[in-house]
């Protein structure tokens, strides 16, 4: 396709909050419009100039007519330049990025907007009273639980397939814990060294008590050790023979992510340097029931499509919703570790569902060029049994 591929000319994300955190006070598209604001700005691209928005997120209910287009609205674009919004659980941001690559290779777009947005803080308790209650009480339903984590064809929670995954492929609760512990120690070595700097934008929250800055991830856990790990009781399956903790599993957050998106022609006529170049991506489904492994076809058809080799990729971002299930796919695939996550994962970070898939890739492309690094891929196991992959070429 020549100077037609498809590239990545900034790549902006918050930093991520805790539950009722930080950005807590935030609904998901105003932390949206903050990571589109720059990442228009690093990318020299005027508001009017963008074609499309597409914005990734999970947790709408409640949250006003199409966030994907308030997000839009609030980072100053005009009236004119459309947006829409991609639900497709944990995999959201990256498929939106994915629409818009199309959108470009179709000649329907020139410059796209694509990203995530997430508050699971703002998540609604809801109730349905349309018919009315004849008789007795009605209860509220959490929609964080039943429309983010919750797996709708058998009514458990997702830690409940990472169990599964622990299970069949016969990982113990120790790796788990020195997987996690890991995680959270790559994650305090890429805090105090800065690693994140160049891929985050400030957020400032206005209170009566003046403006506090949120300047890094709020997450991370420094000074994890595994004994504290080991304490942590499982919190799904209760029997004794439980694995899964809070420890070893991703987090409940908020945040944003964003990426501008254009053809390497028309950056080249505009005269910008791209951060990196999109190859090829992929999507694959799998068993509901161990939905976490829906990585390990999706890579594998990623990666063919690029015409690449698994072992001559640079390095992994995968989305660490659970240890279970990242190490099972780190094992399926025979992936290098040492390649993995080099600044720890969801599971020192966090997990704001909407935008975490364009997350681990706007982490992706800036540790590639930190790191002096090539080749590198992008993938997320997603609920209800589904994996998706992207790889991109650093330029």
């Amino acid at each position: 396709m020549g100077d037609h591929q498809v590239v990545i000319v900034s790549a902006v994300r918050t930093p991520i909050g805790n539950l009722n955190g930080a950005l807590s006070s935030l609904p998901g598209h105003k932390i949206g419009s903050i990571a589109i604001k720059e990442a228009l700005k690093r990318a020299e691209v005027k508001e009017h100039e963008v074609s499309e928005v597409i914005i990734g997120q999970v947790l709408t209910g409640g949250q006003g007519q199409n966030p994907a287009r308030q997000a839009s609205k609030g980072a100053g674009l005009p009236d004119e330049v459309p947006a829409c919004g991609v639900s497709m659980v944990c995999g959201s941001g990256l498929r939106a990025v994915v629409l818009g690559v199309q959108a470009i290779l179709c000649n329907d777009a020139e410059v796209v907007v694509a990203g995530g947005q997430e508050s699971m803080s703002q998540a609604m308790h809801t109730v349905h009273m349309r018919n009315g209650t004849k008789f007795g009480d009605a209860s509220l339903k959490d929609s964080l639980l039943s429309d983010g984590l919750i797996d709708a064809f058998h009514s458990y929670h997702m830690g409940i397939t990472a169990e599964n995954v622990a299970s069949k492929w016969g990982i113990s609760r120790q790796e788990q814990d020195e997987f996690a512990l890991n995680s959270q120690l790559k994650a305090e070595t890429a805090q105090q060294n800065g690693y994140f700097n160049n891929e985050m934008t400030t957020v400032t929250i206005s209170s009566r008590k003046g403006d506090v800055i949120v300047d890094k991830d709020e997450f991370p856990r420094p000074g994890s050790t595994l004994e504290g790990f080991s304490k942590l009781k499982p919190a799904f399956v209760k029997d004794g023979t439980g694995t899964v903790t809070a420890g070893n599993a991703s987090g409940i957050n908020d945040g944003a992510s964003a990426v501008i998106l254009m053809s390497e022609r028309n950056a080249k006529r505009r005269g910008q340097r791209a951060l990196a170049r999109v190859v090829s991506w992929a999507q694959a489904g799998v068993d509901p029931s161990i939905m976490g492994t829906g990585p390990i076809p999706a890579i594998k058809k990623a990666i063919s499509k690029a015409n690449w080799d698994l072992s001559s990729v640079d390095l992994f971002e995968l989305n660490e919703a659970f240890a279970a299930q990242s190490i099972a796919v780190i094992r399926d695939l025979a992936l290098d570790p040492a390649k993995v996550n080099i600044c720890g994962g969801a599971i020192a970070l966090g997990h704001p569902i909407g935008t975490s898939g364009a997350r681990i890739l706007v982490t992706l492309v800036h540790q590639l060029k930190r790191t002096n690094k090539k080749r590198g891929v992008a993938a997320l196991c997603i609920g209800g049994g589904m994996g998706i992959a992207m790889c991109v070429e650093a330029l």
